[in-house]
Formats: C-alpha cells, sequence, structure tokens
C-alpha cells in the first residue's frame, strides 16, 4: 500500500512539474553571434542541450587554465567538476556560471587541501 501511494505521489510530482525546453547555446548569444561568457547564467547554462554544456564547460576549463599558464588537464576529474557545476546551477539559476565554477572549484580544493599559490 504505501508503495503504491510513492509511486502516485512521484507520477503526480512528475505531472506537475513544469516541462523545461532545452535550447541552443547560440540562443545566449548577442547579434553577431558572441556570448559573454562572464554574464551567462547558471539557468541559461542549465537550460542548454548537454552536448553545448559540455562544450561551454570544455571552453571555461581552456579560459581558467590558460590565465593560471597551465597545460595539462585530468579529464576524469575535469568531466567530475563540470557536472558538479551543472547541479549547482541546476540549484541556483540566478547564479552566474562564473560564479558557480568558483563555488564548486573552492570547495573541490578545500575538501583535497589544495592550497593556491600566490
Amino acid at each position: 500500500m504505501i508503495a503504491k501511494k510513492l509511486i502516485l505521489s512521484c507520477v503526480a510530482f512528475l505531472v506537475a512539474a513544469p516541462a523545461v525546453a532545452q535550447v541552443e547555446l547560440n540562443t545566449y548569444a548577442d547579434q553577431d553571434g558572441h556570448l559573454d561568457v562572464q554574464k551567462l547564467t547558471c539557468a541559461q547554462l542549465a537550460g542548454t542541450f548537454q552536448e553545448d554544456a559540455d562544450y561551454l564547460a570544455a571552453w571555461y576549463s581552456g579560459w581558467y587554465n590558460g590565465l593560471a599558464k597551465k597545460h595539462m588537464v585530468n579529464v576524469t576529474r575535469a568531466k567530475a567538476l563540470q557536472h558538479e557545476v551543472i547541479v549547482y546551477c541546476k540549484a541556483n539559476p540566478g547564479k552566474k556560471v562564473i560564479e558557480a565554477i568558483d563555488v564548486v572549484f573552492k570547495e573541490y580544493r578545500s575538501q583535497n587541501n589544495i592550497k593556491m599559490k600566490k
């Protein structure tokens, strides 16, 4: 009986939950086709197709690693952190993606006792 109520509750939730249409990343570009990555919101990232989110995550990774003059990538760790950024963004749609990256990376460094060089 409890299982039946649980299943019915889940179905009711899924039916009542609003559907979010996914859009292409270029939807957020300006008239010249440029995307301001410093203004992109978590809601926009979460609302794009997975392959566009993957592309954008790779772009951000290259950008940040270039700024840090790092020329290596740990693919497994990068994918895991990308997933964490997307999870954070889904929970915080009003934040900017760069803020989400900052939060996730600070948490990762703290958990792994990684100190940043000044």
